[in-house]
């Protein structure tokens, strides 16, 4: 009991829990890894359970190792310890007894790339497969499916959800045949690892038994975060001696996208209706003003568990917000902030700047970069080293300069045209003969392949189109008119979630070119891509490539989701804006506020000494300069934060009855008057890439898109006749 004399009160009750079922509510920053490990200790000193029958699971390898390092620092034996990520306990518990349930010893378990390797090539010979479809997004839907242990037939039946971008009978054929062919191989992957897992309880009850022998106490941390496949594991383990003890927030819950349910928790007690619960509420992370906002956010919420968190630290530093005129004000603020900061004490790796999606990070990242402040990219890479954005600079580049054959290799499958690596090889061979670019060889390919010359040439008339184009157009619409005739759009809208957040970063990728045009009139594409890549060439990701790490003194940038786990003495959260935090998509789905509530406060709670909260009256989307509002749950929170000017004096809030009339003093941004691009995200009718005819200048391809319904114009390219901007109401245009 002196071990517990170490804990505080609602600490060392959780930890002195002994069998039976338990719920622990632990709050962000209320020491929840100290109470597993000393529970863990007083299983073994005080109760004398033999550590070898003690299942501790996390979800990381990392968190595992830390509680087991911890573990050992109090008590003899904590070695021997099952400790573990849920996914390693399937591997070790499938090695032994996975004979029972068909697979053979020595089973392989494929990586990311073996899986992507194996579903491109089933993709191939599926009726119906759309052949721009990304084995990722196929790869997306099955996974998706063993975390709800779906069959095949189980998919069909429940998996409509799942499906924007594939027809269900498409995908469920593709899952059945990526199936048949791992068992031909003696090969699982790493969502049959807890599948299987469940399977071979289920199916061979004599193997659980002697699994629930060796796990008498089960342990589970972040249980708000189990999905179905997870919670049916735990379940089956502990449905014999019912010594399940988990832990978890679910006010923490955000990974709904990644299938984490969390009705798990919130029904913990309806599952076990003799269980214990405790509440682990006194906070050691935040001061008591970050708290106060926090607990005033997260009491909106419906689905939740009552908890209220109680600061140890004292009162400390106001929380500031900051409306800006725009999103680069914005980033100046926060990038101003932090040299301030610095200059009283604090390290560059003290501070944090959070936001809500990735794209968000382009604007910070070059307001810092201008500021001479380093920063390093967490979950991510710099802007202008992802993947969709290079793609699309690439596209630019060979309609500038259709020699850059490095450009031609990187973008003629992407998206897929039916132009192999054979092919390529072929031009490439013959071009080097000929002394010809790749492009060049393209173009004549009917005299070069005996295959597929259709293809290649079909994509040297894109590209003659799209130079032909370069000189016509602003940086921002020269690239919209790359996005949208390309088919690469489309290719994304295959991708689900990831999709999503690469077609976000095309539209960052069409605001940088607007900012870079209104400060160099006159600018032509290739001047923007000359200075995007010296941008990409000092990211800081790329330093971290070249020189074995970035500065010791860093600036975190990371997305909210990424921020969960850790903390910070100094948080900035940007665009706390409605349509962005909460997201625009979130409003859409059931219980999709709650969640981003959630986010919001996870995000919060990450701050331990000082918070920053930024909006901006004015933000660009798509290329255009939009007013914004402010988020619903700055009203959550009005009260709790002082809002300030640019250079951290107190504002003068101007309200007229609801939160959203505040205004700080600022020169409001004039709105654009240049034409409105269209949206990245969405459009209807005809859309680039597509083939169509025209009565009079006869069969051409859609180069760009803009507006809808009745006002929709079409630009196209007629072989032999050139680009013509038509009125589709009046042109009789017809697919081809």
């Amino acid at each position: 009991m002196d071990l517990l004399s170490q804990l505080n009160p609602n600490q060392a009750e959780a930890a002195a829990h002994y069998t039976g079922p338990a719920l622990v509510i632990a709050g962000a920053g209320s020491g929840k890894t100290r109470t597993l490990v000393y529970r863990l200790a007083h299983l073994i000193m005080h109760h004398h359970v033999p550590p070898r029958e003690i299942l501790a699971v996390t979800f990381t390898n990392k968190a595992a190792a830390e509680m087991r390092e911890r573990a050992e620092k109090l008590v003899y034996g904590a070695s021997d310890l099952w400790m573990s990520t849920f996914h390693s306990a399937g591997v070790r518990i499938l090695r032994a007894y996975g004979e029972n349930i068909g697979l053979k010893r020595g089973f392989v378990i494929l990586d990311d790339d073996d899986q992507l390797d194996l579903l491109k090539e089933i993709m191939g010979n599926i009726p119906g497969m759309p052949q721009e479809s990304n084995p990722r997004y196929l790869r997306a839907i099955i996974d998706k499916a063993k975390s709800n242990l779906w069959t095949p037939d189980d998919l069909y039946v429940k998996g409509d959800e799942f499906m924007a971008g594939l027809r269900k009978d498409v995908a469920v054929e593709g899952y059945r045949r990526y199936e048949s062919r791992m068992r031909g191989m003696n090969a699982i992957d790493f969502g049959d690892l807890l599948s299987e897992t469940v399977r071979l309880f289920r199916e061979v009850p004599e193997v659980l038994e002697k699994i629930q022998a060796r796990a008498r106490f089960i342990m589970i941390d972040e249980y708000q975060d189990t999905n179905t496949a997870q919670y049916e594991f735990a379940r089956q383990l502990a449905k014999k001696e019912r010594n399940l003890l988990v832990v978890g927030d679910p006010d923490q819950s955000i990974y709904k996208f990644r299938g984490a349910d969390i009705k798990n928790i919130l029904d913990f007690q309806q599952d076990y209706p003799d269980s214990k619960v405790y509440k682990l509420e006194e906070n050691y992370r935040s001061s008591a003003k970050v708290l106060t906002i926090a607990n005033k956010l997260i009491e909106n919420n419906a689905e939740r568990l009552d908890k209220t968190l109680v600061p140890v630290k004292p009162e400390g530093e106001d929380v500031w917000f900051y409306r800006a005129t725009d999103q680069k004000f914005e980033s100046d603020f926060i990038a101003q902030q932090i040299t301030l900061l610095s200059h009283k004490g604090y390290k560059l790796t003290d501070m944090a700047v959070l936001y809500r999606t990735n794209a968000q990070s382009r604007v910070v990242e070059e307001s810092l970069r201008r500021a001479q402040i380093p920063a390093k990219i967490v979950g991510g890479v710099g802007f202008y080293d992802r993947r969709e954005i290079k793609d699309i600079l690439a596209y630019a580049r060979l309609a500038i300069n259709p020699s850059d054959d490095v450009a031609f290799r990187r973008i003629v499958g992407r998206p897929k045209r039916g132009i192999g690596d054979t092919a390529v090889q072929k031009l490439l061979d013959w071009g080097s003969l000929h002394r010809k670019s790749l492009l060049e060889a393209a173009s004549m390919a009917d005299t070069i392949l005996e295959r597929g010359a259709s293809k290649c040439q079909e994509f040297a008339l894109l590209m003659q189109s799209l130079s032909e184009s370069v000189d016509l157009y602003e940086p921002h619409h020269f690239l919209r008119l790359v996005i949208e005739s390309t088919g690469y759009l489309e290719m994304l809208k295959l991708e689900g979630q990831e999709g999503l957040d690469r077609r976000e970063n095309l539209e960052e990728l069409l605001n940088a070119a607007t900012d870079w045009s209104e400060q160099h009139e006159g600018g032509s594409i290739a001047d923007f891509l000359d200075d995007a890549a010296l941008l990409s060439s000092v990211d800081d990701e790329k330093v971290k490539r070249e020189n074995g790490g970035v500065p010791d003194e860093s600036v975190t940038l990371m997305t909210l989701h990424n921020a969960k786990g850790l903390e910070f003495p100094v948080v900035f959260i940007v665009g706390v804006e409605e349509g962005l935090l909460p997201s625009r998509n979130s409003l859409m789905e059931p219980g999709g506020l709650e969640e981003e509530r959630r986010l919001f406060y996870v995000g919060i709670t990450r701050a331990m000494d000082r918070l920053y909260l930024t909006a901006a009256e004015n933000r660009m989307q798509y290329g255009k300069t939009n007013a914004c509002e402010d988020s619903r749950f700055l009203e959550e929170i009005e009260g709790g934060f002082v809002p300030v000017d640019l250079y951290g004096q107190p504002a003068t809030a101007k309200k007229r009855g609801n939160w959203s009339s505040f205004h700080p003093s600022a020169p409001s941004v004039p709105k654009s008057t240049a034409p409105s691009p269209t949206a990245v995200s969405e459009s209807d009718g005809f859309k680039g890439g597509e083939r169509v005819k025209h009565p009079k200048f006869g069969t051409g391809i859609v180069l760009a898109v803009a507006g809808f319904g009745d006002k929709q114009q079409v630009t196209v390219n007629f072989p032999g006749v050139g680009n013509k901007t038509l009125l589709t109401k009046f042109a009789n245009l017809t697919r081809a």
